[in-house]
């Protein structure tokens, strides 16, 4: 999907070579990077490139991405992917929503954001616990064209959580159809099934 306007256009093709992945998250940095694997891309972080990290004003998952691709792609001269994710629970309006990892507080400490959820979701009476995780990608170029794609998948929450693998909100999210969450479950069968892996294939089947 273009960013560039409202007429429909072309889909750019991404070329072999340098990008950027416009996050300081080493752990996003690491799944994004699995997920592009054998496409002939040399991927580098925006921490790595030293690159300041915006601030995320965007309303929407889709805005933030494109924001911070943008930025990437201006700074360092290079095309840049950003990804902006985060983990929505019904009975909560949808939130944490776009706040998701400011949930964790400037210590990133997700612990306390997992049980955040869980008190807000216990002052309800019995609520579903019906939830589901977006992950918008922008793919920006330094002269102004993006590419953004938009991934889904559902699920419910579990407490405690269980699982070390992932990172974020993984050990609370059991995807529907699953016996373990995504902090439990073998990355390779994740990234099968992925709000992020969906996003992902996505994007593959128009930009390469």
């Amino acid at each position: 999907m273009s960013g560039e306007g409202d007429e429909p256009q072309a889909i750019r093709k991404l070329a072999p070579g340098k990008l950027v992945i416009a996050s300081h998250n080493p752990g996003k940095v690491r799944e994004i990077a699995e997920l592009l694997d054998g496409h002939g891309l040399d991927v580098v972080s925006a921490k790595a490139l030293d690159l300041p990290e915006p601030d995320e004003t965007g309303t929407t998952f889709v805005a933030n991405a494109e924001l911070k691709a943008r930025a990437a792609a201006d700074l360092s001269g290079l095309p840049a992917l950003a990804d902006d994710s985060g983990l929505c629970v019904d009975a909560l309006g949808g939130d944490p929503g776009i706040f998701s990892a400011r949930w964790a507080g400037e210590s990133k400490d997700f612990n306390e954001a997992m049980r955040r959820i869980e008190d807000n979701l216990a002052r309800l009476d019995a609520p579903p616990r019906d939830a589901h995780f977006v992950c918008a990608l922008a793919l920006a170029w330094p002269d102004g064209h993006v590419e953004w794609f938009e991934g889904r998948v559902d699920g419910t929450l579990v407490w405690p959580p269980r699982g070390d693998k992932g990172f974020g909100y993984d050990p609370m999210f059991l995807p529907n159809g699953e016996t373990e969450t995504f902090g439990e479950m073998d990355q390779a069968r994740k990234h099968a099934i992925s709000h992020r892996a969906d996003a992902f294939r996505q994007l593959v089947r128009a930009v390469f």
